[in-house]
C-alpha cells in the first residue's frame, strides 16, 4: 500500500461565492465541508435569470471584489476601490449591481453553495508541475481550494485517487466518500486571472488535453476538527477511480 506524507502548506476559504477570499491560518472542517466556505453568495435579478447564483462566468468583474471575515461571523467585501462593506450595510447590494452591471440580491446560507458538503485540496507537486508544462507560473487561486498539502507524492497522482483514500490532516480526516468525491473535473473558472485580469483560455485546454481536466481532489471530512498551516498530513489506503 502506498503512503505518502508531508504537511499543510496553505488554508484558503472563500466567504462569497466567485467573489476573491481570504487565506488563513486555520479553519474548521466537519460535515458542512469547511465552516464558512462559500456560506454567501450573490443572486441574479434579471427576469429571465431570477434565483440564480452569480458565478465568474456570468460576471469575471466579481473578481475586482474581495471577501473575508476577519474577526466577525459575516464576512467583509472589499470593492475595487478599496471600501470595505459589512455584509448586512444596506447600500452593499446596490454597490454590488453597479460594479458588476447587474441588479443582484443577497443571499446566506449555512454551508457551502456550489460542491456540497466537501473541501477541495490540492497539491503543490502538481502546481509546480503544471506551471512547468506550461512554461509559466500558475497562481493557485485560480483553483479555489480550500488546503493545499506538499507531500511526497509524484506530480499528479491525486488523478487515480478513488473511494478508499484518506487524508490525516493534523486531528482532521478526510476521505474520497460520497457523491462527486474524486479528482476534482474543473469548470472554466481557473481560466480567469484570480485578480480579475485578463483570461488565460490556455490553462483550461491543457488541463482538458494533458490531465482529463482533473486538478485536485473533493473530499469530505469524516473526523472533525480544526486543521492548521503546518500540519502533519499522511495519505493511505489510496483507492482507485472506477471504471
Amino acid at each position: 500500500m502506498t503512503t505518502y506524507s508531508g504537511t499543510l502548506l496553505r488554508v484558503l476559504r472563500w466567504p462569497v461565492k466567485s467573489l476573491r477570499g481570504e487565506e488563513i491560518e486555520q479553519a474548521r472542517l466537519d460535515d458542512r465541508g469547511m465552516a464558512g466556505d462559500r456560506a454567501y453568495s450573490l443572486v441574479d435579478d434579471r427576469e429571465n435569470h431570477a434565483g440564480r447564483v452569480l458565478t465568474v462566468r456570468q460576471r469575471a468583474e466579481m473578481l475586482h471584489w474581495s471577501s473575508a471575515y476577519g474577526d466577525g461571523d459575516v464576512p467583509a467585501l472589499t470593492d475595487p476601490d478599496g471600501k470595505v462593506w459589512g455584509w448586512d450595510d444596506p447600500g452593499l447590494a446596490e454597490a454590488l449591481a453597479r460594479s458588476l452591471g447587474t441588479p443582484l440580491s443577497l443571499r446566506a446560507a449555512d454551508g457551502q453553495q456550489d460542491r456540497g458538503p466537501t473541501v477541495l485540496v490540492t497539491f503543490e507537486a502538481s502546481l509546480a508541475a503544471l506551471g512547468q508544462e506550461l512554461k509559466a507560473p500558475v497562481d493557485l487561486r485560480r483553483f479555489r481550494p480550500n488546503l493545499h498539502l506538499d507531500l511526497d507524492a509524484p506530480a499528479f497522482a491525486e488523478e487515480d485517487w478513488g473511494p478508499g483514500t484518506v487524508i490525516t490532516v493534523g486531528e482532521v480526516e478526510l476521505a474520497v466518500t460520497g457523491e462527486n468525491a474524486g479528482p476534482c473535473i474543473r469548470c472554466a473558472v481557473p481560466s480567469w486571472d484570480p485578480e480579475g485580469g485578463e483570461r488565460w483560455p490556455e490553462l483550461q485546454k491543457w488541463l482538458i488535453r494533458e490531465h482529463e481536466n482533473k486538478f485536485g481532489v473533493i473530499v469530505r471530512a469524516t473526523r472533525p476538527g480544526v486543521v492548521r498551516q503546518g500540519d502533519r498530513t499522511v495519505v493511505d489506503g489510496l483507492g482507485r477511480v472506477l471504471p
